[in-house]
């Protein structure tokens, strides 16, 4: 996969998303849930819901988590689809012919 495929994957799934998310809960994450909604007295328990979501992609990004499973799955790293170009197009690599590396120093 590459990163124009990734670029897609990321559109379509945004797309698919709707405005009323409904998630079942299991009894553990109800409870943490309601844990969370007591200590910290949000005006929605919406607002737990996207707090989550950062945290989880925030601490997936620090930890490379995110990285080596889009290096695993499109072969591009989230810095690359940040910046929408390969390691390899931003320094230039793609450009020139490879090497031979044997031959390099006969004469």
């Amino acid at each position: 996969m590459s990163l124009d495929e990734l670029t897609d994957d990321v559109e379509a799934a945004y797309s698919a998303l709707d405005d009323k998310l409904a998630v079942s809960l299991d009894r553990e994450t109800r409870n943490e849930l309601a844990m969370l909604s007591a200590s910290l007295d949000p005006d929605d328990r919406d607002e737990l819901i996207r707090r989550a979501v950062h945290l989880l992609f925030q601490s997936t990004v620090e930890t490379g988590k995110l990285d080596f499973h889009l290096r695993s799955a499109y072969d591009v790293t989230y810095d690359e689809y940040l910046s929408g170009m390969t390691f390899e197009e931003m320094t230039g690599a793609t450009q020139y012919p490879q090497r031979d590396d044997e031959r390099r120093y006969q004469f």
